[in-house]
């Protein structure tokens, strides 16, 4: 979801061939970009880390090695960086390392790249190393930390520790967390807290591609992971051999401009947009499908799902059984809902999770289908939950990698304080889902976060890169809008617009033409045609429900590569239901 730069690249001809004593002057057709001088003066003056590998992950390698917190400064202060690959089966016929990154920011690039054989085509497993590295900052790599304890820091998150604030108490507490949260950043955490931005991480990944013996990079980076992609490709437009960005961030709108400053984020990159069309669609099409196929057809869904909505503004849901007792708020039910619609199966999700609330609300407690809806519900709670990541020993840091990357790489409003204004505008452009989307950077505020990188990058993404850019872009994604992918395709001059029809975020494992094409293109640099558009493998509301009411959604038939691929990464998002609270 970010960009900020500032690199000027030369335009030079790829076919510089001397004529009679004389250089041809280069044509519009085969002139290319350049790495600038500085960029190169950065990552070139670093000396190819020896990276130390050693068995880990039973099958993979492991290593850690030490990069320049400031590449200006390259024999200053390091921070390490942990990286993992897994080797490719046919060693004699490698093409070279596949560089992954699941997204986040703050997602694990070591552990994609660890479960790498669950969800990657065999013919990429037989002719690629995989690679994956934790950005700086994150995950097993040198650790943000803005607060000196975990004492410190619970009491800032617990003010924040909400799906998204929903009234003026809650917003009031939330805005004073964040502020709190910000300074932190901007004071204890420093200096990595302004050296994480995703010019840094592209930094750090040109080094780490000389490290592994690669001439020119590939990569395969998925939501904001195509932020990093499309970093390299503006910044290193003729280092790479081939990159796919699947699951689009436009880099202009993560970043913004002087234009856009004063904008929320995603009032650009409108990822709430995106989510609100995908669930409207559900609806419709659920009601179309009728109750044999959709567990949420009766009576008119897109009306039910917004009375939901009325009564959880009006007053939470308790519900209790015999084993504990949850209460799910408005904010909890949307981002559960968000978060089903991440899912391949979204509709399937989407449905059931509505009707089990739907029934709860307008049913008397003590009837059949409330009983049914309670116990289904609950053992949905439970099962999430279980899941759930511990949120206090030992330190926790995620949300400090999302907003360590974020804060420093975009352009915020000013005051925190505005937050709540810009929330109802949101949710107006957007309902349900402008404030879910829009609270996760109120930690950004350019008055509260005021750490900054002198070196992150702003534009322009307009490189005329020597390789070609596979964008993917997916019909109903609910976190990197459809039209992000399309604009961001016509940004860049050497790229090609892939699009699916698939439900859920990204493309990779949804379909054999979506799969079949990233593949070709990663294996051969051949790139789909013009135009094309791929069908998502699975779509809802196609077979009828299961006998039983109070089956899960997990009984949707989904195909094997779907239910392996790994949970792409999003911003830290609480929730009762989604079980990370």
């Amino acid at each position: 979801m970010r960009r900020l730069g500032r690199t000027v690249l030369v335009a030079v001809s790829i076919a510089g061939v001397l004529v009679a004593g004389a250089a041809a002057p280069a044509t519009a057709a085969t002139r290319t970009d350049q790495t600038s001088a500085q960029e190169r003066k950065r990552v070139d003056s670093v000396p190819t880390p020896k990276l130390g590998w050693f068995n880990c992950y039973d099958g993979a390698q492991c290593a850690t090695t030490w990069l320049p917190l400031d590449y200006d400064n390259p024999k200053g202060a390091k921070t390490e960086i942990a990286v993992l690959r897994i080797k490719a089966k046919d060693q004699k016929h490698k093409i070279g390392s596949l560089f992954l990154n699941p997204g986040g920011p703050g997602g694990s690039g070591v552990e994609i790249a660890a479960a790498a054989p669950l969800f990657l085509s065999p013919s990429l497993l037989d002719r690629f190393d995989i690679v994956g590295f934790d950005p700086r900052g994150i995950a097993s790599s040198t650790n943000v930390k803005c607060f000196k304890t975990v004492k410190d820091q619970t009491a800032v998150l617990s003010k924040m520790n909400v799906a998204f604030p929903w009234g003026k108490a809650e917003e009031k507490s939330y805005v004073e967390g964040a502020k709190q949260f910000g300074k932190a950043c901007s004071t204890t955490g420093k200096p990595l807290s302004g050296s994480m931005s995703t010019a840094e991480v592209v930094r750090d990944m040109d080094v780490l591609r000389r490290a592994v013996g690669d001439k020119k990079l590939s990569y395969l980076g998925f939501s904001y992971g195509t932020a990093i992609g499309q970093y390299y490709a503006n910044m290193f437009p003729d280092r790479f051999r081939a990159i796919v960005v699947d699951g689009v961030l436009d880099p202009e709108h993560w970043v913004g401009t002087k234009k856009t400053a004063t904008q929320e984020q995603d009032e650009r990159l409108r990822s709430a947009d995106g989510a609100y069309r995908a669930l409207q669609e559900i609806l419709k099409r659920c009601d179309k499908a009728g109750e044999k196929y959709c567990a949420f057809a009766a009576g008119n869904p897109v009306a039910n799902f917004d009375l939901i909505a009325q009564k959880l503004r009006q007053k939470p849901l308790v519900v209790t059984d015999e084993f504990g007792t949850f209460t799910i708020t408005y904010a909890d039910f949307v981002g559960a809902i968000l978060g089903d619609l991440y899912d391949v199966g979204a509709g399937d999700w989407v449905t059931q999770d509505s009707q089990f609330v739907y029934t709860l609300l307008t049913q008397p407690s003590t009837s059949a289908k409330a009983a049914t809806a309670r116990k289904a519900l609950m053992k949905r709670i439970r099962a999430a939950r279980a899941k759930a990541p511990a949120r206090d020993f030992p330190y926790d840091n995620g949300f400090e990698a999302f907003a360590g990357v974020d804060c420093t790489d975009a352009l915020h409003p000013a005051d925190a304080g505005s937050w709540p204004a810009l929330m109802a505008k949101a949710d107006k452009r957007a309902p349900y889902f402008g404030r879910a989307w829009g609270w996760a950077t109120a930690q950004c505020a350019r008055n509260t976060w005021t750490v900054r990188d002198e070196d992150a990058y702003t534009g322009p993404w307009t490189r005329k890169t020597a390789a070609p850019v596979l964008i993917v872009g997916t019909k109903w994604d609910p976190a990197t809008n459809y039209d992000d992918a399309v604009s961001a395709a016509k940004r860049l001059p050497n790229s090609r617009l892939l699009s699916n029809t698939n439900w859920g975020h990204t493309s990779y494992g949804t379909s054999d033409c979506a799969t079949g094409a990233i593949d070709a293109y990663l294996l051969k640099v051949t790139l789909p045609a013009k135009g094309t558009l791929c069908q998502g493998a699975y779509q809802p509301f196609l077979e009828p429900l299961p006998d039983d009411p109070g089956a899960t959604a997990s009984t949707l038939k989904a195909t094997a590569a779907q239910t392996a691929r790994p949970q792409v990464a999003g911003p830290p998002m609480p929730s009762t239901l989604n079980g990370t609270r």
